[in-house]
């Protein structure tokens, strides 16, 4: 793994400049022409893009890894434990129903959100649940959520709402301000910078809670810290950037098989596995046919469903 860190940082720091200046025509043609719209350009409409879909996808894959390595199960990606639907329920409740403007106390509903979603799932299904049962309760979780949602949107006081938060919901980073990206990135920073803290305790609980306790570690405090800290992650993100799917599923694939199978080690590497694919994602609709505007989580989520199944699939003969 050390072999590959040189790597995957030039990886990641190549796309993202590459992100950030195409398509590079129009970039061009307004520094022929008025050097101060480009720089506007640059400053306030690429570069929170391009932050935003680095620390998202940074977020997703270290909060998968986290969560994967806490439940045990490589099912238990941010969108399939249901946090993603319950951030953004949070943030449709706060914004559309107590009117919530600010992008810190938005994110902060998101989290809460996220946090709600994630304490049902261990309620309905445990820390060591199996697949099937991690599965069901996760789907029962979103699908909730996702409903709730939808009813929140239908009874909110903007007859607009549903046709305004329709790409936020699917998942976008166009038109998001700096203020904005700050608000969603430095609490995730921070309770990312937390999670890989518990790389170690959760390497160690992945031999068992009593093997955990014998070493120093704390398993329920370990727990409550590691659903806290990804609420916080995913939530977040999600309330300003919408809810993206598979990036947490895939993100931490790659990465447990990078660091041979152990899950506490996976963290750090998934975030950046996660940062990349969200670039590519969105660096591949920004350089699509032009007029389409394809929200970045339709595409990861046709991208991300083939894996999924072949996860499953797996498992199943496995067992």
């Amino acid at each position: 793994m050390t072999r590959l860190w040189p790597f995957l940082l030039a990886a990641l720091l190549v796309l993202a400049v590459v992100h950030l200046l195409l398509p590079s025509g129009p970039l061009l043609e307004m520094r022929r022409t008025d050097a101060s719209l480009a720089t506007l350009l640059l400053g306030e409409i690429r570069l929170p893009r391009t932050l935003l879909a680095l620390g998202y996808g940074a977020a997703l894959g270290m909060t998968g890894a986290a969560l994967q390595a806490l439940f045990a199960n490589p099912l238990a990606s941010p969108d399939i434990t249901g946090s993603s639907s319950g951030a953004a329920f949070g943030a449709v409740l706060g914004g559309y129903w107590f009117g919530i403007a600010d992008p810190l106390a938005l994110a902060g509903w998101g989290a809460g959100g996220a946090a709600v979603a994630l304490t049902g799932l261990l309620l309905l299904a445990g820390r060591r649940a199996d697949s099937g049962t991690m599965l069901l309760a996760g789907l029962a979780i979103a699908l909730a959520a996702g409903a709730g949602t939808s009813l929140l949107l239908a009874l909110a006081s903007s007859p607009f709402a549903f046709y305004d938060s329709f790409d936020w919901l699917m998942g976008s980073f166009v038109d998001r301000s700096l203020p904005q990206a700050a608000a969603a990135l430095i609490p995730a920073a921070i309770a990312c910078a937390l999670l890989a803290r518990h790389a170690r305790a959760l390497d160690v609980m992945a031999l068992g809670d009593d093997v955990a306790a014998s070493t120093g570690y704390a398993p329920r405090r370990v727990t409550v810290q590691v659903v806290v800290f990804s609420a916080i992650a995913v939530g977040t993100c999600v309330s300003v950037c919408g809810a993206i799917g598979f990036v947490g599923l895939i993100a931490p694939f790659v990465a447990r098989r990078m660091t041979r199978g152990h899950p506490g080690r996976a963290l750090l590497p998934a975030a950046l596995v996660g940062a990349l694919l969200m670039l590519l994602a969105d660096l591949a609709l920004r350089l699509g046919p032009p007029g389409r505007a394809i929200p970045v989580g339709v595409l990861t989520t046709v991208a991300g469903t083939p894996l999924f199944l072949w996860i499953v699939v797996t498992m199943r003969r496995g067992l």
